[in-house]
This record gives C-alpha cells, structure tokens and sequence, in this order.
C-alpha cells in the first residue's frame, strides 16, 4: 500500500480524526471512502465497470468506455 502526505489546517485534521474515531475507521479509510464517493476508481475497477456495461447492454468496447466516463463525469460534477 502506498503512503501519502498532506497538509492540512489543525482545524482540519482534528475534524478529521474526530469523524474517524466516531465512524470507528482510521483517517485512511475515511480517504479511501471518500475517494469512491467522488469515483475517483482504480484501473481495475474502470475496467470491470465497462466490462459489466458491455455485458448488460450489448455496445461495442468504445461505446460501453463512452458510457462509463460519461458516469464518471456526471458523478464527479454532483459531488
């Protein structure tokens, strides 16, 4: 698993800590958590996601990668 360093104000980051003891998870899987939320995916799970579009609906690979980023986008911009 990779590390990453951030910075941020002390308000921030006792927020931070506090949401993680009271939902009982580390800061780490809050991030991760929140990363998903926003669709930010691995490779991997891009890849499964147009492979299960592909599946359901029948479209060609460019049609079922059109689909999947037109999701992403459009979850992306809610959030």
């Amino acid at each position: 698993m990779s590390r990453l360093t951030i910075t941020l104000s002390e308000a921030r980051y006792r927020a931070l800590k506090q949401a993680a003891v009271q939902r009982d998870k580390t800061i780490g899987q809050l991030i991760d958590e929140s990363l998903e939320f926003y669709g930010i995916k691995t490779e991997e799970d891009a890849r499964e996601l147009v492979r299960r579009a592909r599946a359901r609906s029948r479209l060609s690979g460019e049609q079922a990668l059109a689909v999947a980023q037109k999701h992403v986008r459009a979850e992306r911009r809610r959030s």
